[in-house]
């Protein structure tokens, strides 16, 4: 219990120092404990080229905030800037910044300073174009491959950090690596994660803020697809798909929402995004895949209440319903690809051969092709941007299906 009490009071702090410090572009912030630095109230001077802000301890959290908000104003008034290292004794030390990059070197200098070492800090980073979520935290469930890993490429090549949560642990610390070699100012990581269980949700949570010092969306991405008949389906097969895709989506949303609401009252006002991808098979019933359609009819329910109860604390939260994305490995691969499946489910009638399968299925589309992780791009950047619109299933389907 008590151990649970530090890990909110730490987290508390942080996303108010984020807050606190966050204008035009949102501020990253990154978190060591003060284990990390034994000694430190006596070694203040060696910290006094990078002008630290020294914060007293105290067991209220809101008592710590509230000395940091004086802090951070005094701050203002002597140095005309904002904190770089903010230092609470015996709690942590923090390190502010306009990039993940910015925040994590401060830190490195402060501890290279600290043990009168050498130690360089990283060399500059490529130049960032100014893209659609500049210094923004995202987490992308399912990330590390398929759909999920075209999400996270896009998001982190338009300026955003990025949080990739998979149970792929191989595949998703090979994006991670990918990513950060781009030498960027934005960064990623990989936090391995089961959306069935609730613990390992919150752990992705926690992780998230300690490593970037807050969240401004989570993708509910992760899922499966498992298609058969009613009659073939077995019960464990069709649970497996609902925890995924139905449960699953409640955790992402249950945990992050939590931190989205401490950010909002340190920040009125500072919109955050729960998005589900959802599918076309949430809108319309689909032959033989009952499982999914349903779990993604549950999902589309789920995100109309959430959003009821969640727009006062300026969380939106929408589905974006793609159309069958053929080129990735849900449809395509080779050994359990859905064009496997249906062919072996009998699904599409008359059909010999996966080819069959897949002309079947590109004739149902009117703008003749598959969904590209381009299309859903666009609807994510839209939901995001706007303020107005919550509650909502947004097709991304070249017209196969229309709202009514």
């Amino acid at each position: 219990m008590e151990n649970l009490k530090l890990k909110n009071q730490i987290i508390e702090v942080i996303l108010a120092i984020r807050m606190l410090l966050t204008d035009n572009v949102p501020k990253i912030v990154k978190y060591k404990d003060i284990s990390e630095f034994p000694g430190i109230s006596g070694k203040k001077e060696l910290l006094a080229d990078l002008n630290p802000l020294f914060i007293e301890k105290h067991d209220n959290a809101e008592k710590i905030i509230e000395n940091i908000k004086t802090g951070i104003d005094t701050y203002a008034l002597d140095y005309n800037s904002a904190p770089g290292i903010i230092i609470i004794d015996k709690f942590g030390m923090l390190g502010t910044g306009d990039s993940s990059f910015e925040a994590e070197n401060l830190m490195i200098k402060a501890k290279a300073l600290l043990s009168k070492k050498n130690t360089s800090s990283k060399g500059e980073p490529g130049k960032n174009h100014k893209g659609k979520v500049n210094s923004k935290i995202f987490i992308v469930t399912g990330g590390a491959q398929g759909f999920g890993c075209g999400i996270v490429e896009n998001l982190f090549n338009e300026g955003a950090n990025l949080v990739i949560a998979d149970i792929n642990e191989e595949k998703g610390k090979e994006l991670s690596s990918k990513l950060n070699n781009l030498n960027r100012k934005n960064k990623a990581i990989f936090v391995k994660t089961d959306v069935t269980d609730p613990g390992s949700v919150e752990d992705l949570i926690f992780s998230t803020v300690i490593s970037f010092g807050g969240l401004d969306a989570i993708i509910s991405n992760a899922g499966v697809l498992m298609a058969g008949s009613l009659e073939d389906m077995e019960p464990d097969v069709f649970e497996k798909v609902t925890k995924v895709n139905y449960i699953g989506y409640y955790h992402c949303a249950k945990y992050a929402s939590v931190i989205f609401k401490v950010q909002n009252k340190y920040k009125k006002g500072y919109f955050t995004d729960i998005i589900q991808i959802n599918s076309k098979s949430g809108l319309k019933g689909s032959n033989k895949n009952f499982a999914y359609a349903g779990g993604k009819f549950g999902g589309i329910g789920l995100t109309q209440s959430f959003a009821l109860e969640l727009m006062e604390y300026a969380i939106k939260v929408n589905s974006i319903c793609p159309g069958n994305f053929f080129e990735g490995p849900l449809w395509s691969d080779p050994d359990n690809g859905l064009f496997v499946q249906y062919l072996k489910a009998g699904k599409v009638a008359g059909a010999k051969t996966i080819g069959d399968v897949r002309k079947y299925y590109e004739k149902q589309v009117p703008a003749g092709r598959g969904c590209k992780v381009e299309d859903v791009m666009k609807a994510i950047y839209y939901v995001i941007e706007q303020e107005y619109e919550t509650g909502q299933a947004i097709p991304v389907t070249g017209g196969q299906i229309m709202i009514r």
